[in-house]
């Protein structure tokens, strides 16, 4: 591994893109601690304090703590995240946006258009609900979190936020083309990542007043290792499905004949379960903290992540989404008529119908593997917490993100450095990213 970080020197066009991605990546940093006008800092981080089990505490970590300082990137890349999700679902039941997905580059270059317009709408919309929402919010003492309420603070919040969502959607772009690639994940990476330093000091601290025993780190360390190493092993994972090509005659040549394979991956739908499943069960709690009701605060009391009623509708909700979200993104009917219109079948099984519903039920049941893994990966945080005291999450959706998006970084950088004849970062065969 150390060879291929001094290979990397030696290929100037990919040092180049390394570069250009650092430069990048600083310049969000940079953007996330340029305060929004007319916010009292100080209040605002009080508020953020009491918020860690609702709807702020969640993106305040995919924005990288932007949020608690409601910075000019406050909104994160979160808006176009779910701009690109809605167009994604859209595509199932809108027929002229399922023929563009069908007409390769240029239709993925429309799609991507859309997905910009919708980022910049959800944006002012999600930028005018927090300057409502920051206007009835107080921190200690009852000091207001905005300065001056009303519609003028409104209109630069609202102007404020969407540029800033805006200028981190090209950000992101900008490395995807010019960078080392996955431009958006490296983003929400590097904003999670951000908040480890704080972690892991706070850990050390805990250290050296008594609370944490050296025992329990270096349990705590190999649980890090272990999870990690499961986390990589599962992503990576495939359930490959043999294809066999028939052998065609063209004029004078035969051509097909070939054996592949359909990879399936276990964990088709990613992070985006655990994000829905979250972002569902803390909407309750968020609005408690604004409605002053006996009932609703036993709604938010219930649904904290110590709670068993927790755990199970958040295990409860990642199923449905790792199916529903399959479901949408992989058609096997369409995988099925792709492979017997060139040709391919898989031994044993007629194509067509039978063919898609073979499919269907082999990534059924590796679904329903993949769910376990996910929640069992998202509920870890909740028992290293009661049973250790951990003082962060290690775990979780942010874990899920920071180890996929580095596999697939470094697959990206091993396949510049093959192209090139370099040796990679593995001795024997090469890194496989998660696509």
């Amino acid at each position: 591994m150390i060879t291929a970080f001094q290979n990397i020197i030696k290929v100037p066009e990919l040092k180049r893109r390394i570069l250009i991605t650092l430069i990048l990546l600083a310049a969000y940093r940079l953007g996330c601690h340029v305060p929004t006008p007319g916010i009292d800092g100080q209040a605002l981080a009080a508020f953020f304090e009491r918020s860690g089990g609702t709807l702020f505490g969640l993106f305040d970590m995919f924005s990288g703590g932007a949020l608690r300082s409601l910075s000019v990137m406050a909104l994160g890349i979160m808006p176009y995240i779910s701009a690109a999700i809605i167009l994604e679902l859209l595509t199932v039941v809108v027929p002229h946006l399922e023929k563009l997905k069908k007409e390769g580059e240029q239709g993925r270059k429309k799609i991507t258009q859309y997905t910009r317009y919708g980022t910049v709408i959800l944006s002012a919309i999600q930028g005018l609900g927090i300057a409502v929402g920051l206007e009835s919010m107080t921190g200690p003492g009852g000091t207001l979190v905005v300065v001056n309420p009303g519609w003028a603070f409104r209109l630069v919040a609202i102007v404020t936020l969407t540029a800033g969502t805006s200028l981190l959607m090209w950000l992101g772009e900008q490395i995807t083309e010019r960078g080392i690639g996955n431009g958006i994940s490296l983003i929400i990476f590097s904003g999670i990542v951000a908040g480890m330093p704080a972690a892991v000091g706070n850990t050390l601290q805990l250290l050296r007043t008594g609370e944490l025993g050296i025992f329990i780190i270096l349990l705590i360390i190999a649980g890090m290792i272990l999870v990690v190493g499961v986390i990589c092993f599962v992503e990576r994972g495939q359930r490959r499905i043999p294809v066999q090509y028939a052998k065609r005659v063209v004029g004078r040549r035969m051509y097909g004949g070939q054996s592949t394979h359909l990879p399936l991956r276990i964990n088709t739908s990613g992070v985006i379960p655990p994000i829905f499943a979250s972002s569902i069960i803390m909407f309750p709690a968020t609005i408690g903290q604004f409605i002053n009701v006996p009932w609703m605060k036993s709604i938010t009391d219930t649904l904290t992540p110590s709670h068993i009623v927790y755990n199970v509708l958040y295990v409860g909700f990642i199923f449905f989404f790792c199916y529903f979200y399959t479901a949408v993104t992989f058609n096997p009917v369409d995988v099925a008529d792709n492979m017997r219109k060139y040709g391919g079948f898989v031994p044993g099984i007629r194509p067509g119908k039978t063919t898609a519903d073979y499919i269907d039920k082999v990534l059924t049941r590796i679904t329903f593997g993949g769910a376990i893994y996910v929640s069992a990966v998202c509920v870890l945080p909740t028992f290293m917490i009661s049973q250790f005291n951990v003082p962060f999450y290690f775990g979780g959706t942010a874990l899920l993100i920071v180890v996929g998006v580095a596999i697939d970084t470094m697959a990206q950088i091993e396949s510049h450095l093959l192209t090139r004849h370099y040796e990679g970062f593995l001795k024997k065969g090469a890194l496989r990213g998660r696509r």
